[in-house]
């Protein structure tokens, strides 16, 4: 069963239309890209955290370190998400949208509703994380 845009939620629900890409996929790509250019505001407002000098109290020194360590990682998590959905983006274009890149099945609606960039089924990415742990 094809995937559609629900004008409502702005989410993704099924349809019957078979195998055909979401008419208004348009609002689905405006929602991504507007979520990459929230999540590049932040990364800039990172980066600019973490150009400011350092204090010249050593105590002051390790605690701006420490918060140099959560920033970066905070930094790499949203450049990380920013890559995900520029994926789901080219996923649109080629219409596979919806469709997991693991084993090939429908990613569920609720699933996209929550994780519009999601890559697999819940199904992967329950392996992928047993794997991982």
């Amino acid at each position: 069963m094809g995937r559609d845009i629900d004008r409502e939620s702005n989410g993704v629900k099924e349809t019957d239309r078979e195998g055909a890409l979401p008419v208004e996929k348009e609002a689905l790509r405006a929602r991504l890209n507007e979520r990459i250019v929230a999540l590049t505001e932040r990364v800039d407002q990172i980066e600019g955290e973490l150009g400011q000098p350092l204090d010249d109290d050593f105590v002051e020194q390790a605690v701006d370190r420490e918060d140099d360590q959560a920033l970066d990682t905070l930094e790499r998590s949203t450049l990380a998400e920013i890559e995900l959905i520029r994926r789901a983006i080219a996923r649109l274009d080629t219409g596979s949208y919806g469709t997991c890149i693991r084993c090939g099945d429908a990613i569920a609606i609720e699933r996209l509703n929550a994780l519009p960039a999601a890559e697999t089924c819940i199904a992967c990415a329950r392996i992928g994380s047993a794997v991982r742990s």
